[in-house]
């Protein structure tokens, strides 16, 4: 099996975790102010966050860079529970729920927190 475990830079670990928390429904499985694993309700990490500037990574020493060239696309089965959290959350709405015509998914885009572009798909 190959999966892909994200770890972005956040500024505020804590709040973040919150923030994804709330929006995804998921759960901490680590916690602290560096470090943060997020998982689903199968305990299957899906996200992790650590505070920039924080144990000499070279790709997280400059939170000036956080968006250049990434988006987080999360697949859900929840999209419009997703999208009512979202709102909720006040998060920067990019493009609200529509059909993509390259995937034929609905989708929507949001930024979080920390200005990461994120892409929500059923």
């Amino acid at each position: 099996m190959i999966r892909t475990e994200a770890i972005i830079g956040v500024c505020n670990v804590e709040k973040s975790s919150k923030w994804y928390q709330k929006l995804l429904g998921c759960k901490s499985n680590h916690g602290g102010q560096y470090f943060e694993i997020l998982a689903d309700q199968y305990e299957t990490t899906i996200l992790n966050l650590h505070k920039w500037e924080e144990h000499g990574h070279p790709t997280l020493n400059n939170p000036k860079m956080a968006e250049n060239g990434l988006i987080l696309y999360f697949r859900v089965d929840n999209l419009e529970e997703i999208w009512q959290n979202a709102k909720s959350l006040s998060a920067v709405i990019e493009e609200e729920p529509n059909l993509n015509q390259n995937s034929g998914r609905k989708e929507f885009s949001i930024r979080d927190i920390d200005n990461y572009y994120l892409i929500i798909s059923l």
